[in-house]
């Protein structure tokens, strides 16, 4: 991976995770009024709220795995398996990215 691309993408991940962090806070940890499980019910059958847990997975997990990419290359041992390291990283992310997208989309209370 490019050093700059890399960096890019931490930075913007960081900035939507902002974001999506000031909305899960407000939302699941502060609501007004009281919060029950038939609430959270009602929040996961709506397609928006679906989106967005989607989209807060896809940031996070881009900004931790970069991190962890960033992180590993800096230490010299590991630095002769940077495209090994690089490969991974982007399949961690996509079977992540997959599984909890399919855990997300499969959450149908009836």
């Amino acid at each position: 991976m490019n050093a700059t691309r890399v960096f890019q993408m931490q930075r913007i991940s960081a900035i939507a995770l902002l974001f999506f962090m000031t909305i899960h806070m407000v939302v699941v940890h502060y609501p007004p009024g009281h919060i029950d499980f038939s609430r959270i019910i009602e929040r996961m059958a709506d397609p928006l709220w679906k989106g967005i847990d989607i989209a807060f997975l896809f940031f996070v997990l881009m900004h931790a795995l970069t991190g962890a990419y960033v992180v590993l290359t800096d230490w010299h041992k590991i630095n002769n398996w940077r495209r090994a390291l690089a490969i991974a990283t982007v399949v961690i992310f996509a079977f992540a990215f997959v599984y909890g997208t399919a855990t997300i989309l499969a959450f149908n209370p009836v």
